[in-house]
């Protein structure tokens, strides 16, 4: 969100950020604009680490149950991605590139508090993507994220 305030700023302008135990980077070149939120403006991803991609998670509790709210959704979004990359051998501090669609502008400060909610702590802020689209499968979905992770 614009003029909002990182827990973990970035330097403008500075050498990229070392991040966790995966050595990727953040870069946060001092000529352009900083990030409006919780995310760098890329990444730098050392040779050789294993890649996990998700596809879209979209807010589908095991039982078929969809939260209402778009930060409810979101929340349980990062969930389902949370153990997929729990399956890999991997977690939130691994990921380097977060997409997600909301269905409404009305729906990103939502997402964005569940999205810095599940951040806290991780050294290196992913790069990020944040598209408004006009629905998906089902209506009552407000919220679809998918997560790119890189670990040694």
């Amino acid at each position: 969100m614009p003029g909002s305030q990182d827990e973990n700023p970035q330097p403008r302008g500075a050498a990229p950020q070392a991040g966790g135990g995966n050595g990727v980077q953040a870069l946060a070149p001092g000529d352009i604009a900083p990030p409006f939120g919780a995310y760098s403006h890329g990444v730098l991803m050392p040779p050789g680490l294993r890649m996990i991609r998700t596809s879209g998670q979209l807010a589908l509790a095991p039982g078929g149950a969809v939260p209402e709210g778009a930060e409810a959704q979101a929340a349980l979004c990062l969930h389902n991605i949370d153990r997929i990359l729990a399956e890999g051998g991997m977690g939130p501090a691994d990921i380097v590139h977060l997409s997600a669609w909301v269905t409404d502008r009305a729906h990103m400060a939502g997402y964005m508090r569940a999205r810095d909610a599940f951040l806290v702590g991780v050294p290196v802020r992913p790069a990020s993507t944040l598209l408004i689209v006009s629905g998906f499968t089902r209506p009552e979905f407000m919220v679809e994220i998918e997560a790119v992770a890189m670990a040694p």
